[in-house]
């Protein structure tokens, strides 16, 4: 999900002038954006345009009306309005809003917080709850425990700026920074101290293990009884956040295991639980928990699903009811760092991707429970439905499908038919006509067909269509797997005996991205099956028996 709703929104410029102005509303969104994590309101430009009028003009006193009407109707609130001009000359209010240092609220005792592209009250045991998330400083930015920057773990230093400069969501004058100043930049240090933040990543075990609040994990594996069978534990600090990822996925041998599905004389290989999803699921919880909480992160293993239990609740207006489409930072520095290395998508909380995944799959989607002082996150083993999985599959080959019609394709596929209310339940959309984004294209397409009017519409799969598989666009191997891929080039090479690269290409498939081909090819040399001779334009690839 897009984060333009959640740190700027648009307004007319009416809402601030004559007799339409409306200062309680605006006052209202200030609060909300300094409750959350601050953001901007581009006064002058209307909801669905994305420029001023082109002769518009801000008169320069608006904004010393702005700034007082704003001190007078909030608390903790401090707004920067300047003039902006837009590439096509005309001019708006960019109205800055600061993360208040303490809880915002308007003067006349309410408050708010901005939930993705609307700004929310906060009302009853929520408010204190508010106030108990917002200190004054971020826990990240505190320097509580007093370490020197110059202590810290050299080695994950080292690794934490090179992969950094390697990163390309990296900005290259973020990537010339010196490693002190990339210490900085990423809110390690403040002044002569290491930051929380710094320690938790960069720092050295003994520094992290007196943080007090470093994650825990602990992976137990049941039998269908209940019983424990294995248990692993990661409780000695010496691991920051990301490695523990890279940990828990190297070291628990269940995630191997799998599922085979015959597809013709091919085998399709399912994952019980996709990498994908479980290091989605870890980096949720690594970098969406309360650090100011203390509690082991538990990731169980039964023998019909993983739960990974989280201690803390969700941050303040994420629900389990609206997970896939909100999306709230608690902890924006190392989301940050997570982001940069490449180690999650920072404008979403990667619910999405675990959606998609799992339902491609033919499985469930994710179940996320909130209790009274933790979150939990169940991921089921079973595949309902094997064809589902190759149905999809041969539906992106030819139509490339975008994330949200993976997603709405696989929940149609496994309940054979949805009306257009359960369909916007189980997508938990606002109404109907959200559904647009969702399923459009499918519905041009034929490949999700229709029936009735308005909310009581359904949406259903051709049986015929689930069966055959038979789409009218063109078949393409453009998005072929790679071990299909490498079996066809040996059986290319078997038949022709010797080719070069061009030669291969045009018969095995012209659509196939050449660097795949690439790829594949060295990786047949490498193990022996194959053989190379020549270099450059004059290589040629022979069969290696």
């Amino acid at each position: 999900m897009s984060l333009e709703g959640q740190i700027s929104d648009k307004k007319s410029l009416r809402s601030v002038t004559g007799k339409t102005a409306d200062f309680s509303e605006i006052a209202k969104d200030c609060v909300a954006f300094a409750n959350a994590q601050g953001g901007r309101l581009l006064i002058g430009i209307e909801d669905k345009e994305t420029l001023p009028p082109l002769d518009q003009r801000i008169k320069p006193e608006l904004l010393d009306t702005i700034r007082k009407r704003i001190a007078e109707l909030t608390v903790n609130v401090v707004v920067l309005p300047r003039i902006g001009q837009a590439v096509n000359g005309g001019e708006y209010i960019d109205l800055d809003i600061h993360r208040s240092q303490g809880v915002a609220s308007t003067s006349d005792g309410r408050y708010y917080i901005r939930i993705a592209d609307t700004s929310q009250p906060v009302l009853g045991d929520d408010v204190m709850r508010l106030a108990g998330e917002r200190a004054s400083y971020p826990w990240e930015t505190l320097t509580t425990l007093q370490v020197p920057r110059t202590q810290f773990d050299e080695k994950k230093f080292r690794a934490f700026c090179e992969t950094i400069r390697a990163s390309d969501r990296v900005k290259e004058f973020v990537k010339a920074k010196t490693d002190d100043e990339l210490m900085d930049h990423y809110l390690f240090a403040s002044s002569e101290w290491l930051t929380n933040l710094g320690i938790l990543c960069i720092g050295r075990r003994e520094d992290r293990a007196r943080l007090g609040t470093a994650p825990v994990l602990q992976f137990i594996k049941y039998d269908e009884t209940g019983g424990k069978v294995n248990k692993l534990v990661w409780d000695d600090y010496t691991l920051n956040p990301m490695e523990l990822i890279e940990a828990v996925w190297r070291e628990v041998p269940d995630w191997r295991e799998s599922y085979e599905i015959r597809d013709g004389l091919y085998p399709h290989t399912v994952p019980h639980y996709d990498e994908v999803v479980v290091r989605e699921l870890l980096t949720n919880a690594l970098v969406h928990r309360p650090y100011t909480q203390r509690g082991d992160i538990f990731i169980n293993l039964f023998s019909d699903r993983l739960q990974i239990v989280n201690p803390g609740l969700l941050p303040l207006g994420v629900t389990p009811q609206n997970i896939l489409h909100v999306t709230v930072r608690r902890n924006e520095g190392l989301a940050r760092v997570f982001h940069d290395l490449k180690l999650m998508e920072r404008e979403g909380s990667g619910y999405d991707k675990i959606y998609e995944v799992l339902l491609s799959q033919g499985k469930l989607p994710p179940e996320p429970v909130e209790g009274p002082d933790r979150v939990e996150v169940t991921v089921r083993k079973r595949i309902l439905n094997p064809l589902i999985i190759d149905f999809i599959d041969k539906a992106d080959q030819t139509f490339h499908l975008r994330q949200k019609e993976k997603i709405s394709l696989g929940l149609i596929a496994q309940h054979e038919s949805l009306t257009a209310l359960q369909i916007v339940q189980l997508l938990e959309l606002k109404d109907a006509t959200e559904l647009h984004s969702w399923l459009n294209r499918l519905i041009s397409w034929e490949i999700v067909r229709t029936k009735g009017k308005t909310k009581g519409m359904m949406y259903f799969i051709d049986p015929e269509l689930l069966r055959k598989l038979d789409f009218k666009g063109k078949t393409t191997l453009k998005g072929i797997e790679k071990h299909r891929l490498r079996e066809l080039l040996i059986r290319d090479l078997e038949i022709y005996r010797e080719a070069s690269i061009g030669e291969i290409h045009k018969r095995i498939g012209p659509e196939i991205p050449r660097r795949l081909l690439q790829e594949e090819l060295k990786r047949l040399v490498q193990c022996g099956q194959i053989e190379k001779r020549g270099i450059r334009k004059h290589t040629r690839y022979l069969y290696a028996k």
